[in-house]
């Protein structure tokens, strides 16, 4: 058209067909104005929904809270921060997007073909050819609201899997220089707002919020669904061996079976109660309950109750059953003698029977009764026999069975004079033996028995032997003590005795003493 000489038909058609041109260029223009105008929009009614979908998460996310606090409450926090992020980004965005519309009356801003005009945000944000502290101040918003995101999502203690909405928030939200279709590095602002119409420059922020909610509402389900998927986890569980019950003999099998618990540091209970008392709520903790209390007395015990957990308006009750036996505490070894299971005549033979695991036990032999407990005294006084049997019967989880055991009896040993307490040969003077006690004791005895010395005799050397009646010397054996000389022998001997607890029992002869006179 613009090559050689044209007749002036030539030109008038060649300057129709320009202006065709532009009018067809014009047409496209308010299409595409108006083409953004209802993509603005679309997207400013899906940032409603996308509003109200956040509010919901929030409030479930609230109720979770509320029914379990140590499980919910840190997400709770993140949500918070996020949501601070978001809505400082998108009221500066609110305020960008009035900035755009300042010069746009109010009853023409749906008149998307009239905003073809750039002026406004090119003023606002470049100026002789460098951005102004607004355009700044546009850029530093947009890192602020990615660094935020990014510093709470990759935060320690997190449970969830941010990877996907970082790398997602990084690209929505990147400020750093874009290549454009020539190869040319462009300032990432002057790249997406220089030079464009005012409708699409609106849209574009726009879009940048509803990126701003999507980003959050991914982040809420995220939270919501990674608990829930924490919840359903097989690591979060262990295997838990139960027995039937708590106690076995030998013999026995084992009965039980292996359940799956949950572990669980977050989750408390509402309420806890066993054998009727609540649990204070410090014995909630880590995922487990703390039971403790009195074991009791021997024998089958049962624990009773129930967990109460709050589920949305609801009370969950979940019932406590279980078992458990005591049976007596070991506090020594088991070692006996064989030949030394002896009860001996004349005494109180303390006895202890029972049977581990039998709360009730009967224990019958002749002269045996039960003081308290497992305890029994048994007195073979009167037994001629040389041995007695005890015969015992319990029930252990409903079988009942019997078993025994013999005892030989035996006597007192023979009980050793003394005079003033020595025993044996002993050296003295005549006036020292004249005032002293003749008594008897039981040397090396398992018993502490006392014995009282009801007479004896004394012989001294030249002399007769003189009876004498208690425990200390007559006038008569005084008298013939004194005619003894230096170095003579004094027997003692035939000292009667008996039982200082008035026993019928007859203690043996005792052994006689031997004094040497030293004066």
């Amino acid at each position: 058209m613009a090559g050689g000489k044209l007749s002036a038909r030539q030109k008038m058609i060649n300057l129709m067909y320009l202006v065709f041109i532009a009018m067809m260029a014009l047409n496209m223009s308010k299409e595409v104005l108006a083409a953004f105008g209802l993509m603005n929009e679309k997207l400013e009614l899906s940032n409603e929904r996308t509003t109200e979908r956040n509010t919901a998460f929030l409030e479930d996310l609230q109720k979770k809270v509320e029914e379990q606090p140590e499980k919910y409450k840190p997400e709770l926090e993140k949500t918070k921060v996020i949501g601070k992020l978001s809505d400082d980004l998108i009221s500066y965005l609110e305020k960008t997007k009035e900035v755009i519309l300042s010069d746009v009356p109010a009853d023409k801003r749906d008149d998307y073909q009239t905003m073809d005009k750039s002026n406004t945000l090119d003023e606002y944000f470049f100026k002789g050819g460098q951005i102004t502290p607004a355009g700044q101040e546009f850029i530093e918003k947009v890192n602020a609201y990615r660094e935020g995101i990014n510093k709470e999502l990759t935060a320690e203690g997190s449970t969830t899997d941010f990877s996907e909405i970082i790398k997602s928030v990084n690209a929505d939200f990147s400020t750093e220089d874009v290549k454009s279709r020539d190869g040319v590095k462009k300032n990432w602002l002057r790249y997406n707002y220089e030079g464009f119409p005012m409708v699409a420059s609106l849209t574009k922020l726009t879009q940048m919020e509803s990126d701003v909610k999507k980003d959050q509402s991914e982040i809420l389900s995220a939270i919501l669904g990674g608990k829930l998927k924490s919840e359903v986890s097989l690591t979060n569980f262990e295997a838990i061996v139960v027995a039937e019950k708590t106690a076995y003999f030998a013999g026995e099998r084992f009965k039980g079976k292996i359940v799956l618990g949950k572990k669980d540091k977050t989750l408390r209970a509402h309420k806890v109660v066993v054998n009727g008392k609540e649990l204070s709520a410090d014995k909630m903790q880590d995922g487990q309950t703390i039971l403790e209390f009195p074991a009791g007395n021997v024998g089958e015990r049962k624990i009773n109750g129930e967990f109460q957990f709050k589920e949305g308006d609801s009370i969950i009750t979940i019932p406590i059953k279980s078992a458990y036996s005591v049976i007596p505490a070991p506090n020594a070894a088991v070692i006996s003698a064989d030949k030394m299971n002896v009860v001996y005549r004349g005494v109180q033979n303390p006895m202890t029977i029972s049977v581990p695991g039998a709360p009730n036990v009967t224990a019958s032999a002749p002269g045996l009764k039960k003081s308290a407990g497992s305890k029994y005294v048994m007195n073979v006084t009167n037994l001629k026999q040389r041995e007695v049997k005890i015969n015992v019967k319990a029930s252990v989880n409903g079988k009942s069975f019997s078993s025994s055991k013999t005892f030989r009896i035996k006597d007192i040993p023979r009980p050793v004079g003394t005079v003033r307490g020595e025993d044996g040969s002993v050296k003295m003077t005549k006036n020292a033996l004249a005032i002293s006690t003749v008594g008897a004791i039981l040397p090396d005895f398992d018993f502490n028995l006392k014995l009282k010395v009801t007479g004896f005799k004394i012989k001294v050397p030249g002399q007769p032997t003189v009876r004498v009646s208690g425990s200390k010397l007559n006038s008569q054996a005084r008298a013939a003590l004194k005619r003894a000389k230096r170095g003579e022998t004094v027997q003692i001997f035939d000292i009667n005795a008996k039982l200082a607890s008035g026993s019928s029992y007859r203690v043996k002869k005792v052994s006689p003493v031997i004094i040497e006179l030293t004066n």
